[in-house]
């Protein structure tokens, strides 16, 4: 019972920033999301659709990493998700004020970017696991469950 907690525990950290967070700042601010997504398009619809499609990555990608269901490639989603995002928004080299001493909105985007990376890393991890065998297992099921809450003790080593 201790160790389902943990996994799901584990699982909470890594998609808490996406739900419920994230994902209720667009529902809540739904106009200042799409201000935001306008920096990529100014053609309203498309950045209003960016967000929509956010939101949806945002909760259905979590809902499958909490719940173990084709929870590699959620995983896999949303760290393409994190790195788009970070190319998108996070352009921490167009600021023109990167200064690693003082005020700098440069480098604080830049450590924004670098959460980005870092997230979509601990997603990989999740989609390949720590091996090279687990880039096979994913490219011969993608949707496959790892089977968090199940013990290998239990006869499901997958």
């Amino acid at each position: 019972m201790l160790s389902i907690l943990v996994v799901f525990f584990a699982r909470a950290l890594l998609v808490l920033l996406f739900l419920p967070f994230s994902a209720l700042d667009k529902l809540l601010n739904f106009n200042q999301a799409v201000g935001q997504a306008a920096q990529v398009t100014s053609v309203r619809p498309v950045a209003v659709a960016l967000i929509c499609v956010g939101l949806f990555i945002e909760v259905t990608m979590s809902c499958a990493i909490l719940s173990g269901i084709a929870d590699r490639l959620a995983a896999a989603i949303l760290a393409a998700y994190c790195l788009m995002t970070a190319a998108l928004w996070k352009q921490f080299w167009k600021s023109g004020d990167f200064r690693l001493h003082g005020p700098s909105k440069g480098r604080e985007t830049f450590w924004d970017f670098l959460k980005n990376l870092s997230v979509a890393g601990g997603f990989l991890m999740l989609t390949f696991g720590t091996t090279t065998a687990g880039v096979q297992t994913f490219l011969h099921d993608p949707f496959a469950s790892t089977h968090p809450y199940i013990s290998p003790a239990a006869g499901n080593g997958s």
